[in-house]
């Protein structure tokens, strides 16, 4: 069964993701970097660094939410970084973020991952952070970045996963399970945003599973690393 924020609700997966992060965005970047103590930013920086070797000068970053990847890859100096999400809401508070630091050479457009709306190789590279698991269609979204991306360009993917090891598989889970829907139903005021991300996260087809769902749609050389004993794994491929 397909993890929907609302599994009650008749709405579509994309729908019901738009409306949650629509009203979640005023408190996302806060409860984003303080539930994960900030190493979300390391994570971030990890996959730009995955992208230096094919010098990207136009950058996709799909479900950008408020921009926090395509202000990241600013570091690799390119031309033009287009950020697409299905959520207003969440890009919004992203270009007062760039309007305050005076950035140009970033544009956050409505966009859906499963129909983007430039045309084949437009871009060098492809990124999604934390985003993939809220694809309506897993293999459309990822068939549709690969087929915008030219010959070559290379794609990073940073997504939550789930750690095997004891005894932090455990402390995990609680944490996951019990501690951080309560932190974000508090400060979120969203009874279900929080608890929908522990369940898309159990769901996910992580590991070498994700890895053959990327070579299915297309992608070469495909690669994980897993960060912090499992809890997030950035997954890159070529064209």
């Amino acid at each position: 069964m397909q993890v929907k924020p609302d599994i009650l609700s008749p709405e579509s997966k994309k729908a019901q993701v738009e409306q949650m992060f629509d009203s979640i965005s005023p408190k996302y970047d806060f409860l984003n970097h303080t539930l994960s103590l900030g190493i979300d930013k390391i994570w971030r920086k990890k996959a730009i660094n995955e992208l230096k070797v094919v010098n990207p000068k136009k950058i996709l970053d799909v479900a950008t939410g408020t921009g926090d990847m395509a202000i990241e890859a600013l570091r690799l100096n390119p031309d033009k970084v287009v950020g697409i999400d299905i959520s207003e809401g969440m890009m919004s508070f992203g270009r007062e973020k760039l309007k305050k630091a005076g950035i140009t050479n970033i544009v956050l457009e409505k966009g859906d991952s499963e129909n983007i709306n430039y045309p084949n190789n437009e871009f060098d590279a492809v990124m999604v952070a934390f985003g993939v698991r809220n694809f309506e269609n897993l293999e459309k979204g990822l068939t549709e970045m690969n087929r915008v991306m030219r010959k070559e360009g290379k794609v990073a993917i940073l997504e939550f996963s789930k750690p095997a090891s004891f005894p932090f598989k455990q402390g995990y889970n609680f944490y996951f399970n019990n501690i951080l829907p309560f932190i974000g139903k508090v400060f979120s005021k969203n009874n279900k945003a929080y608890t929908y991300l522990p369940e898309s996260v159990k769901a996910f087809p992580d590991g070498i599973d994700f890895i053959k769902i990327m070579t299915k749609c297309g992608y070469l050389d495909c690669k994980e690393k897993r960060f912090m004993f499992g809890i997030c794994t950035l997954y890159t491929a070529v064209k």
